[in-house]
C-alpha cells in the first residue's frame, strides 16, 4: 500500500515539474503572469474543473513522498551521501505539502520561493558569520547542481530504476528523458547558487533568488529567452521522466 502511495507521490511531482515548465515558457514567450515554482503550479491546479480535488490528492501524493523519503533518511540503510539526499528531499516535499496546504485552508499559497530566498537570505546575514554561511549556501547549491548534471550525463538516475523491466526502447527514451531534466535541475541550482554567493559578496539579501527569479533571469542573458525555452523544455521533460519513475522506481 505504501509503495503505491510513493509511486502516485512521484507521478504528483512530475505534474508539479511540468507545471513549472509550462509556466516558465509562458514567461518566455511574454505571457507570463504566475510564479513558475510550486506556489505558482498549486494557483494553476486550482483555477483547473475540480480544482481543490486535484489539490487535495497532490498533498497525499507529497506527503507519501516526505515519508517515503525520511524513511530512507532514518532507516533506509544507505550511504551517508543518500542519507543527506533523501534527508533533503524530505524537507523539499514537506516544504510543497505545507505550500498545497496553505491554499486548501486558507486560500492563499504563503510567499513564493523568491520571497522566501530573499527573507531567509537576510534573517542569516543578520547571524554572526551570517555572510559567510550564505556564501557557504550557495557554494552547496552549486554543488547540487553539478552533481545533478553529472547524474543526467553519466545516467546515474539508473541505478534507482527496475532497468532490467524495460524494454530497449523504453529504457532509451527513460535514459534521454532524464538526461535531459537533470542537466535542466542542475543548471537551475548552479544559477541559483550563483546569486546566492552573489548575495553573500554584495551583503544584500536582495539578490537571492527563488526559482521563479531564477528562470526569468534566464531570458536577460545573451541567448534571450531560448535560453529559458530550452530550460523550461528540461523540466518538462523531467516531468515526464517522473511519470516513468513511477512505474520503474527500487522502493
Amino acid at each position: 500500500m505504501f509503495d503505491r502511495l510513493a509511486r502516485f507521490g512521484m507521478a504528483c511531482r512530475g505534474v508539479m515539474y511540468a507545471l513549472i515548465g509550462i509556466l516558465a515558457l509562458q514567461i518566455a514567450f511574454g505571457g507570463g503572469g504566475k510564479e513558475a515554482d510550486k506556489t505558482g503550479a498549486v494557483r494553476t491546479v486550482a483555477e483547473q474543473p475540480f480544482g481543490t480535488v486535484l489539490l487535495w490528492l497532490l498533498a497525499v501524493g507529497f506527503v507519501a513522498l516526505a515519508l517515503w523519503q525520511l524513511s530512507e533518511a532514518l532507516m533506509g540503510g544507505l550511504k551517508t551521501k543518500d542519507r543527506v539526499e533523501a534527508a533533503a528531499h524530505t524537507a523539499f516535499y514537506a516544504l510543497a505539502v505545507g505550500t498545497i496546504l496553505s491554499f486548501l485552508l486558507h486560500g492563499t499559497t504563503g510567499k513564493s520561493t523568491d520571497s522566501q530566498s530573499k527573507d531567509l537570505t537576510a534573517t542569516v546575514m543578520e547571524w554572526p558569520g551570517g555572510q559567510f554561511i550564505v556564501g557557504l549556501v550557495g557554494l552547496i547549491v552549486i554543488a547540487i547542481g553539478l552533481y545533478w548534471i553529472y547524474e543526467g550525463v553519466k545516467k546515474k538516475f539508473l541505478e534507482h530504476l527496475r532497468t532490467g523491466e524495460m524494454s530497449p526502447k523504453a529504457r532509451g527514451v527513460v535514459e534521454k528523458l532524464g538526461m535531459a531534466g537533470y542537466c535542466a535541475r542542475g543548471v537551475i541550482a548552479v544559477a541559483a547558487g550563483i546569486f546566492l554567493i552573489n548575495a553573500a559578496i554584495s551583503f544584500s539579501a536582495k539578490e537571492a533568488k527563488g526559482i521563479d527569479s531564477t528562470l526569468r533571469a534566464f531570458a536577460d542573458t545573451p541567448f534571450g529567452p531560448w535560453l529559458l525555452v530550452v530550460v523550461a523544455l528540461g523540466l518538462i521533460l523531467f516531468a515526464v521522466y517522473c511519470f516513468c519513475e513511477a512505474r520503474w522506481r527500487r522502493t
